[in-house]
């Protein structure tokens, strides 16, 4: 369930009174996890897997009322602000204009009267708050454009950014105040679902975007030319998706300059996540140890290869650095003996997917009777269908005789219940519904269609839809198979 989906009253969901709703939905249904999507800031698309920053968190997700409470906002500074009609989507381009009028007007309140904890704040996420506040404001100066398409002292951070950073002093304390009110948001909504029982699985894109402050502020982490352009970037090969892949445009890390020093950057990236999540999702886990590696400005992402990441010596640094890692591997794709045995020595929890499993006829890698403990089932992820979508809209009719049959679907069920019946009693130590399947929605809340620009990521779940049947359905699922927090498995016989 994405924050960004969750009511609320300002157009997107938000670290407000709806999310501690949402964490004592939770709690009363024994759900020990509740899986976000990425809580970065989002760019080209709206997508979260594309960020300015690896760090920054989205400050579309603060709780405007809250920052009312603290006496940086008043009912004035609301009037006559539009945040979107439609309660079941996010309008992205009445938030990017809205958002940041009303946000606006905090600051010099800010700034007059700064809390009492801004200091400590800056001083401990200085080493990636100060270059993204420089990058933000440099890049409102020439009316958001990519940073490549900036003057040409602007791009690289420098001389010239600092003293324009000084010159525009209220637009670098706007990025700096909303970090500040993100932070504390969201630390305080998670030590609460923390309190509950309830632990956060975060999300994380293996790449960053090429228009970031990573790849402004230190270029030196990925593979570019002399004129600070990438000469690769990441993708996918042609799947079930795209029959030409897909051209994501994320930069390449310079995976042998970041082993010699240590990969001190991912070790900053872990430790800061670690912080923030209770478990880290790894999306594209396989590229660690092969990446499609399409060269720059390709047509297509058909036009890329297979190179080597770098493998298992990147994790025995973060194990070495951080201690014990709590991560899931996103393991789906192409996956080869190598991509397993890596995944198998880290120890991590790879994925599995039921709508993957039927095609209508054969066995299938993604049945639950070929699960093994040490994975996460779902029914989809935010780029599938949901569960009622794909059955009614996509699957065949031999598929839907293979769902039913191997699910043993009674009459009446609805098949979102069916399929989230299939991972519950599968051998997996932990299963994921989406609240979309939970609550028999159809393709109308899909989050995401890969390779399809526009249109994704605004599903929003309606106030009130969390009634008392499905709590006592989702409790009698958890119960009925077992899955209740702290219950371990039976004894094996000796």
């Amino acid at each position: 369930m994405p924050i960004s989906a969750l009511p609320g009253n300002y157009g997107i969901g938000s670290f407000g009174r709806k999310a501690y709703d949402f964490v004592d939905f939770l709690a009363r249904c024994a759900q020990r996890y509740w899986q976000i999507l990425p809580l970065t800031t989002t760019s080209y698309g709206d997508s979260p897997y594309q960020s300015f920053s690896a760090y920054a968190g989205n400050p579309y997700f603060i709780d405007l009322d809250d920052v009312k409470k603290m006496g940086y906002l008043t009912d004035d500074d609301f009037e006559g602000i539009p945040f979107g009609d439609d309660p079941t989507k996010v309008d992205y381009a009445t938030l990017f204009i809205t958002r940041r009028r009303v946000l606006e007007r905090a600051v010099s309140r800010f700034v007059a009267n700064p809390p009492r904890d801004l200091g400590e704040f800056v001083s401990e996420n200085a080493g990636w708050l100060e270059p993204y506040c420089e990058f933000m404001t440099v890049k409102e100066e020439f009316d958001l454009k990519p940073y490549y398409e900036w003057p040409k002292e602007y791009r690289r951070r420098g001389e010239a950014s600092r003293k324009l950073c000084a010159h525009r002093q209220e637009h670098y304390l706007y990025h700096q105040m909303t970090q500040y009110f993100f932070y504390r948001q969201w630390q305080r909504l998670k030590e609460y679902a923390n309190r509950k029982g309830v632990l956060i699985i975060g999300d994380i894109p293996i790449y960053v975007a090429r228009d970031s402050v990573e790849m402004w502020a230190s270029p030196e982490l990925f593979l570019v030319d002399d004129e600070g352009n990438p000469t690769s970037v990441a993708g996918t090969p042609p799947d079930q998706f795209s029959s030409t892949g897909q051209y994501w445009g994320n930069p390449i890390y310079n995976w042998e300059a970041m082993a010699q020093n240590r990969y001190a950057w991912w070790v900053s990236r872990m430790r800061m996540n670690m912080n923030l999540y209770d478990v880290v999702r790894i999306d594209h886990f396989r590229g660690f140890e092969s990446y499609w590696d399409v060269p720059f400005g390709s047509p297509s992402a058909a036009y890329g290869k297979w190179s080597k990441g770098p493998g298992i010596a990147l994790f025995k640094e973060l194990k070495h650095r951080l201690g014990k890692l709590p991560i899931i591997a996103e393991d789906l794709g192409f996956l080869t003996p190598e991509v397993i045995q890596m995944r198998e020595e880290t120890g991590f929890p790879g994925m599995k997917i039921l709508q993957f499993a039927f095609d209508g006829y054969n066995d299938s890698y993604y049945l639950p009777h070929r699960y093994l403990p040490n994975t996460v089932a779902y029914v989809g992820t935010h780029d599938n269908q949901t569960a009622r979508g794909w059955y009614e809209n996509t699957a065949t009719p031999r598929q839907r005789e293979q769902v039913d049959r191997y699910l043993r679907r009674q009459p009446g069920e609805p098949v979102s219940a069916a399929f989230n019946r299939g991972i519950a009693a599968s051998v997996s130590d932990t299963c994921i519904y989406t609240m979309q399947d939970l609550l028999d929605l159809g393709d109308e809340a899909r989050m995401n269609t890969p390779a399809v620009l526009g249109g994704n990521w605004q599903w929003r779940m309606r106030d009130g839809v969390i009634t008392r049947a499905l709590e006592e359905n989702l409790l009698d699922l958890t119960k009925t198979y077992f899955r209740m927090p702290g219950v371990a498995g039976p004894e094996l016989p000796q």
